[in-house]
């Protein structure tokens, strides 16, 4: 536990020099999400219904736009050879960082969401729904995600790659996540996909580091 805090805290610490990251996420969640009006009208209805598919695609889009980072700067700088070196557990190593990108990326999304649904026209049903299932959801976008950052880890256009290794794993996160919020607004209980989004957060916590760890190993080698 004392390698993930020095770890956890050393990510957060360059995450907040390096705030333009974080911003930049956010950015793209906000002006892809407020472009949908423009370009499918101000129709109220219309943006309703589609507002949760909305906020969920975009959400992982934006979130693709940092883990191509994740492990790049460690990587050039030396600093992963001697991680992994150190003899000190690189699972553990790998869900700090990790959990220090989900704090600085994944946070600001769920901080940001409930404003952006307003400007989807989004009913207040949804909100706390959409809340709980981004909360559930994006730690799971970052634990795949560092599967397929240390994948291309020193390639080149690492983040093509990167985009086509794990997309098609987010979507059943996409479907479940956008399926919470609908069955909220249609008067269901969106408890069971919840619970479905809380199960793949579990299996994602549980094998992610250690295949995470050893495409690194094979990285570095």
């Amino acid at each position: 536990m004392s390698v993930f805090g020095t770890v956890f805290k050393r990510d957060i610490r360059h995450a907040v020099r390096q705030s333009a990251d974080s911003l930049t996420v956010v950015a793209f969640f906000a002006i892809a999400t407020v472009l949908f009006p423009f370009g499918i009208g101000p129709e109220a209805n219309v943006l309703a219904r589609i507002a949760p598919g909305v906020l969920w695609v975009t959400a992982l889009l934006a979130a693709l736009l940092s883990l191509d980072r994740l492990f790049a700067i460690d990587y050039e700088d030396g600093t992963l050879d001697q991680l992994v070196l150190s003899g000190q557990p690189l699972s553990m190593v790998v869900l700090a960082k990790i959990t220090a990108h989900w704090m600085t990326t994944g946070v600001p999304l769920l901080v940001i969401s409930p404003v952006l649904a307003v400007t989807l026209n989004m009913p207040k049903d949804g909100y706390l729904p959409l809340l709980a299932a981004l909360l559930l959801g994006t730690p799971t976008v970052s634990l795949i995600g560092g599967i397929g950052a240390a994948l291309v880890l020193g390639s080149r256009r690492g983040g093509v790659l990167l985009s086509l290794l794990v997309l098609p794993l987010y979507i059943p996160i996409l479907i479940f996540g956008t399926m919470s919020v609908e069955s909220a607004l249609t008067g269901q209980t969106p408890g069971p996909t919840l619970m479905v989004l809380a199960g793949f957060a579990v299996l994602a916590v549980t094998f992610s580091p250690w295949a995470t760890a050893a495409a690194l190993r094979q990285a570095v080698e």
